[in-house]
């Protein structure tokens, strides 16, 4: 037995830069888990700082100056995120307000609908088993209202904390463009001079990072700008809303999707019933799913991420529950991370092998 793990020691830990790269590895997990929270400014800046790197590496292939570069791309990206909140965060906020004064008369009408089942289907339900199922239905609504209000009100200190980072962020943005070749090599600096196989995962994980993304932000934009016209077309509530849910979707590969499905169907099926408008809102939603997983996924990604969907299911499940949302929305770079360490991971040849 401890041959055998001796032997698989010796085969995978035998060089030193394989015994630094698994202690940074350990690191950079413990830390992820007890500061994560912490390092949210840090990570959100650097996901946008990697979505403005091409621009300005585009703007210095013109020969601007790198610092005007710099200058230019960033007040483009803060003139965007401050157009996004005076007008789409105003609207969000109204229809979120608008949806949660209607949600009483939703579950109402829902009643009423439930109430109706014993007469037309008797053999499967009976008034007296209905009447305990409304009843309990309404202690739970009635314990969920409670807890999205306490949930509301305990966190109105992090709406501080909110401002801090709409400071921090851009700050932060800005730093990492101007300063970037200096910011990477003093983390060279820190690293062995010979190291052949982080600079292998370096160079792939910066190309697979960089197009995935890119390609992330492009399909959130692109699902979520679409969704928005053809509910406004079919004069759906809470268009812009629903909009950026399934637009938020998409970062998230087949769970999104799923469950944001559920609140599309009921906001139509609650506004019109089962009628003509209904159906016409569930096939715009289908075809819009239909087109981003069939055309737009592989058109953007086709050569950034190449994962089985149940290793991307998998890393979803495990990132999310180890570093919740952040954990959630880096899983498959993480886990394009993990298949390129398997792949560039120094390994000894057996010494059985090496004598035949």
């Amino acid at each position: 037995m401890w041959n055998v793990v001796e032997r698989w020691v010796h085969r995978y830990f035998a060089d030193e830069e394989a015994v630094l790269l698994s202690l940074l590895i350990v690191a950079a997990l413990v830390v992820i888990v007890t500061m994560g929270t912490l390092l949210a400014p840090f990570l959100a800046a650097l996901v946008f700082a990697f979505l403005l790197q091409s621009a300005v590496s585009l703007l210095k292939s013109w020969h601007f100056p790198h610092l005007l570069a710099v200058t230019i791309v960033f007040s483009c990206f803060m003139g965007f995120f401050f157009i996004t909140m005076v007008f789409l965060f105003p609207i969000v906020i109204e229809q979120s307000s608008n949806l949660i004064q209607e949600v009483p008369g939703m579950i109402k009408r829902w009643q009423e609908t439930i109430l109706l089942l014993p007469e037309k289907y008797p053999n499967l339900i009976s008034e007296a088993r209905l009447a305990e199922l409304v009843v309990y239905i309404q202690g739970e609504t009635a314990q969920y209202a409670e807890a999205v209000l306490t949930f509301s009100v305990s966190k109105f200190p992090n709406v501080i904390v909110i401002m801090v980072y709409l400071v921090l962020v851009p700050l932060l943005i800005f730093f990492m463009l101007k300063d970037r070749d200096y910011l990477m090599g003093a983390l060279a600096d820190l690293l062995p001079q010979r190291r052949p196989v982080m600079n292998q995962v370096w160079r792939e994980m910066n190309v697979q990072i960089t197009n995935y993304v890119r390609g992330k932000a492009t399909e959130v934009i692109a699902v979520g700008v679409t969704t928005y016209i053809w509910f406004s077309l079919l004069g759906v509530n809470y268009a812009a809303l629903l909009a950026i849910l399934v637009g938020l979707s998409v970062v998230i590969p087949y769970i999104g999707a799923a469950v944001v499905t559920i609140p599309v169907l009921l906001a139509g099926f609650f506004q019109w019933g089962w009628s003509g408008e209904f159906f016409w809102l569930v096939t715009a939603y289908t075809v819009i799913q239909t087109i981003d997983g069939n055309v737009l996924v592989p058109l953007l990604f086709s050569e950034a991420v190449n994962l089985h969907p149940v290793a991307i299911i998998l890393a979803v499940l495990i990132f999310g529950g180890i570093w919740g949302i952040w954990g959630v929305f880096f899983a498959i770079p993480l886990a394009t991370l993990v298949k390129a360490l398997y792949n560039a991971w120094p390994r000894s040849v057996p010494e059985v092998l090496v004598s035949e």
